[in-house]
């Protein structure tokens, strides 16, 4: 067993593990930390508590000390010079004729560093942009290519279902998201639809995807042949999440449909599973997988190392 905090650095954001050594910290407090880029100001927001060593996936970093009034106004300072480093850094993208798109910027807490965030179709080459504006702040500087997905996470706005973007208020990690998962919880594959402000398939996706698998995995398919109450019938179509089906029957020459709970059916053949599109979704399906590919090299691009 190891001791633990769990802080964050930016909100919405990811949770990180470190060391809190012997001291005392609670909810809400601020604490410099040891990562990969240094020292680091972050909020703690995991109470200090014990995981077994098999939960902690990579070597603790350690709680440096507890944040000082000094770090504090030192970060607010440096914070309320942002504004400015952003339309520098514009103008200077502009002068050098760069394909890329200015989103963000960020100080670290002591000044010792400015990141600034872009967004861009390709690789671009900023070695002189780096070099004047280095000149200019006289401190180190670091330009991060980020996704779409990042940039609307630090835009900010509201979803189709009207609430502020799940990026935005609590999702701390972004998770691939598959034209597989719509399909099968019967969403219709139009982009417009599935796709978020970002122009990426909705994270929502995935919130439910287990509940779907889990169900899938013991409902009869369509096309299934099941012995009912009603006699043998096949299951026309089926509502996964209230696992009701829809059974198709043959009165001599007609058809008639009843519908049934899962549990009062018997399998008595599976139906096979039916990749097929409709011909109004094969229409879409080329720029759905583009989005899908698009969304794969964003989350790798985005891994971030604490």
């Amino acid at each position: 067993m190891k001791k633990i905090v769990g802080v964050r650095f930016k909100k919405p954001g990811k949770i990180y593990f470190f060391d809190p050594e012997d001291f005392e910290v609670d909810m809400g407090d601020r604490v410099i930390v040891e990562t990969s880029m240094g020292e680091e100001i972050g909020e703690v927001v995991v109470n200090k508590r014990e995981l077994p060593d098999e939960k902690i996936t990579n070597p603790l970093k350690k709680v440096i000390r507890v944040a000082t009034e000094d770090d504090l106004k030192s970060m607010e300072f440096y914070k309320s010079k942002e504004p400015e480093a952003l339309k520098i850094c514009d103008e200077k993208i502009k002068k050098h004729k760069l394909d890329m798109n200015l989103t963000d910027v960020e100080y670290k807490f002591d000044g010792s560093k400015i990141l600034f965030y872009f967004t861009a179709d390709g690789r671009i080459d900023f070695r002189e942009l780096v070099k004047e504006l280095a000149s200019i702040f006289r401190t180190r500087i670091e330009l991060r290519q980020i996704g779409v997905r990042d940039e609307v996470r630090r835009i900010g706005g509201n979803g189709v279902c009207g609430r502020e973007l799940c990026c935005c208020s609590f999702l701390g990690n972004f998770e691939t998201v598959s034209i597989k998962m719509a399909k099968e919880q019967n969403i219709s594959l139009n982009p417009s639809k599935i796709s978020g402000n970002c122009g990426r398939l909705m994270c929502c996706l995935k919130y439910e995807q287990e509940v779907y698998e889990e169900k899938l995995a013991r409902l009869p398919r369509i096309g299934a042949i099941v012995k009912t109450a009603d006699g043998e019938g096949v299951v026309d179509n089926v509502e996964i999440l209230k696992e009701q089906l829809k059974v198709k029957f043959k009165d001599g020459d007609d058809y008639f449909y009843k519908k049934f709970d899962a549990k009062d059916v018997k399998i008595i053949k599976n139906g096979v599973n039916n990749n097929k599109y409709n011909p109004e979704e094969a229409e879409h399906l080329k720029e759905l997988r583009e989005l899908e590919k698009l969304e794969k090299m964003d989350n790798k691009n985005n891994s971030e190392d604490i």
